[in-house]
């Protein structure tokens, strides 16, 4: 018997649990668990959360049992990425990959997110008309994004229902045509191999426009290659931050070339506020939200050891790909991946083998119980605009769980993923926390675009359980 597997009898144990005990509370075969322990079969995908929660091990360890530790971002991870570098470069096949020479780490770029946005507003110049960058001003001290908005994209309060979350897919859209820059893709390349960032040649969808308004979140994706926006659109971020403008120049020189986005690669994001509420406490005190924020970790493509909102990825499709062009799919999904340990829906695999990865039968048990009862979860789109960054669209939303009996069933089983370092709670009654956590330094523009939108919509929403610092939004 490998020693893995013994591991896994030594984890029951310690659990307190027979094979039959075992298979009884995950609603299993007692041969299943046999075969588990003897080397004959895994757990399947759906299954893991639940084993580690059984065992009271964090879901790595409990895939490590298996030998199935998450892979590393080396070459073989990226072997998709070189070879569309090379293609795109008209290369030999292998050129990339023996150009992107060994670094002794990744480089510190991680920036200041008032720097960022006083140097891009610096070069779009000043903003006329209609739009403008998301600010606010938090007990006299003003914080400013480099998200370009508009007073109707501020405000939307948007049920992500059938009704309201209605992106549609343009199957016949025409690629946005552009041309690789191959020295600044090998140098990114060959940081992310050392790093260990995850790039998958997986689709993505692509903005061709936008018709958002209070109540309804409308417009039509086409859909791209990830790897495309993370050589190419992606690495805006990285110029920004030892102040050069080459690529800046050539891809989004001015505003107009922001906004038109059919014209260009407009890749995008979902990201949301989770709040959950809490039941009165006699060591913590009153009802309140538990407010969740992440720091990114280094595997990241961007963003890499930043603050944002939970969850927070791309806008793509995992199997279906006119369904998941809604915003909702997207944020059910990483609600999945980011906070309940469903590493099956994870979008930097290259492979999907389910047919339906988000059906019912397949859902953790966390998210199973939330959709059981429609009033226990609430999801709204809280606004909208674009990063200027990389220019990437960025919905900003709100999940609420508002059934007070979720946090002591499964609060201990919320578990961040790889691409988080570290994950804070905060109180929605904590004034002086969160209004410090506003004028933290080390946010994202689209994070904090996204913490502050959701928090005055849970003003709004939350009753006596929020207790925040006045914030007056800018645009």
């Amino acid at each position: 018997m490998s020693k893995r597997r013994e591991a896994l009898i030594l984890a029951r144990e310690d659990a307190g649990h027979t094979q039959e005990t075992l298979a009884a509370v995950l609603g299993v075969d007692r041969t299943t668990v046999a075969r588990w322990e003897s080397g004959g079969h895994r757990p399947l995908p759906h299954q893991w959360p639940e084993l580690g929660r059984v065992l009271g091990r964090p879901v790595a360890d409990v895939r490590a049992f298996f030998g199935e530790g998450s892979s590393e971002a080396d070459g073989s991870a990226l072997t998709s990425a070189f070879a569309w570098l090379d293609r795109s470069a008209g290369w030999a096949a292998g050129t990339a990959r023996r150009a992107a020479r060994p670094k002794s780490g990744r480089e510190d770029l991680s920036g200041r997110r008032s720097t960022e946005a006083e140097v891009l507003q610096r070069y779009y110049g000043t903003l006329h008309g209609e739009h403008c960058c998301f600010a606010a001003e938090v007990d006299g001290e003003v914080v400013a994004t480099s998200v370009l908005t508009r007073q109707g994209w501020t405000d939307l309060r948007c049920s992500l229902d059938v009704a309201g979350d209605a992106l549609m897919l343009d199957v016949h859209a025409a690629a946005a045509v552009r041309r690789a820059v191959p020295d600044v893709a090998v140098s990114r390349l060959a940081e992310a191999a050392k790093a260990g960032v995850r790039i998958a040649d997986r689709p993505l969808y692509r903005l061709l426009d936008v018709d958002v308004r209070a109540g309804q979140v409308g417009g039509t994706v086409g859909t791209t290659s990830f790897t495309e926006y993370a050589l190419g659109p992606d690495l805006l971020e990285r110029e920004l931050t030892v102040g050069e403008t080459r690529l800046r120049s050539e891809l989004l020189p001015d505003l107009p070339s922001v906004l038109d986005v059919r014209n260009r690669l407009c890749a995008g994001g979902v990201l949301a506020l989770t709040a959950i509420a809490r039941s009165a406490d006699p060591a913590r005190g009153e009802a309140d939200y538990l407010l969740l924020v992440q720091e990114r970790s280094g595997h990241v493509v961007n963003g890499s050891g930043r603050l944002a909102v939970i969850p927070k990825g791309f806008h793509g499709p995992l199997a279906d790909q006119r369904g998941d062009a809604r915003i909702g799919a997207t944020l059910r999904r990483e609600l999945e991946e980011e906070l309940f340990g469903r590493d099956d829906v994870d979008t930097t695999t290259e492979v999907q083998r389910a047919a339906d990865p988000m059906h019912p039968a397949r859902l953790s048990e966390p998210m199973r119980w939330l959709m059981a009862e429609p009033d226990r979860m609430r999801m709204e789109c809280t606004g909208f605009g674009f990063n200027l960054v990389s220019g990437n669209y960025e919905f900003a939303a709100l999940v609420v769980i508002e059934d007070e009996e979720f946090w002591p069933r499964f609060g201990g089983v919320v578990e961040a993923n790889w691409e988080v370092s570290g994950l804070r709670q905060y109180s929605s009654l904590d004034r002086e926390l969160v209004g410090e956590l506003i004028t933290d330094e080390k946010w994202t523009n689209e994070g904090l675009f996204a913490f502050l939108l959701g928090l005055r919509r849970l003003s709004e929403i939350g009753g006596a359980r929020v207790s925040l610092p006045p914030i007056d939004l800018r645009c």
